[in-house]
């Protein structure tokens, strides 16, 4: 089963197909693509090899990641479900809080019809045995909780949307 993603790293969008250990990633009209393998070496972190290649990857805080002690900023969106790239920096109107990667949800913060403030913690997903809390990215009104505690996502799923 091959699974899609659109990607925004360092500001530079992307799309990420993956189907079980074969990846291809295109970016700028180009494209890479070859076999992966992925192992857990602690918690939040993991070594992956590329092409003869092994890069450490440490998930930082939200939608920050470490690679070969690198930090970049990453968002991964399913692009059946894509935001604008100008919501994200805009902060204003209809807020999607997502998943910055496949994990599960520990703990639900917030309810439908709260008022919560720039930052407050909305969600707790566990991803690589790391927890990471996902905040609200404005003040607003929470619409919608799809998050469930005990309950898979996958990267870039809608958690909450604030208006």
């Amino acid at each position: 089963m091959s699974i899609t993603r659109q990607t925004l790293i360092e500001g530079r969008e992307g799309r990420l197909v993956i189907d079980g250990s074969h990846f291809r990633y295109e970016r700028d009209g180009e494209a890479v693509e070859g076999e992966f393998f992925l192992e857990p070496t602690g918690a939040g972190s993991a070594s992956v090899l590329i092409g003869g290649r092994n890069f450490q990857v440490v998930l930082s805080q939200e939608g920050e990641v470490e690679v070969n002690g690198r930090r970049l900023h990453v968002e991964v969106f399913d692009p059946r479900d894509r935001r604008t790239t100008h919501d994200s920096v805009a902060n204003h109107g209809s807020q999607h809080v997502r998943a910055p990667m496949p994990g599960k949800v520990v703990r639900v913060l917030a309810e439908v019809g709260d008022l919560v403030e720039e930052g407050r913690g909305l969600v707790v997903v566990e991803a690589m045995k790391m927890q990471n809390e996902m905040k609200s990215p404005q003040a607003g009104r929470v619409t919608e909780v799809r998050a469930r505690p005990g309950a898979a996502v996958t990267a870039g799923e809608v958690l909450v949307v604030i208006e």
